[in-house]
């Protein structure tokens, strides 16, 4: 009876130790206040993220007809621009 005692005894030191060494590595605390944090900061610079996003959208769309306009100078199909481009060829 005495040894299993001191066994459980012995395994919940074991147990307390190795929780005690856990949260020295991995303070979930505070873990919880970076991640508040950040979640903070991204509320406060989603304004500026947001103009970022518009003005690189913006400019691929630019790019895109940009692009749609040379493929439909240089389209055959188009009425009388592809024509046009092979008698100047």
């Amino acid at each position: 009876m005495h040894e299993a005692i001191s066994a459980n005894i012995k395994r919940i030191k074991n147990f307390f130790h190795f929780t005690k060494n856990y949260f020295i590595r991995n303070n979930p605390i505070k873990a919880f206040m970076t991640g508040i944090e950040q979640s903070i900061k991204d509320v406060l610079t989603i304004r500026k993220k947001q103009k970022l996003v518009k003005y690189r959208l913006n400019y691929q769309m630019g790019k895109l007809k940009q692009m749609e306009k040379l493929i439909a100078a240089n389209n055959d199909h188009v009425f009388l621009r592809g024509r046009k481009f092979n008698e100047t060829r």
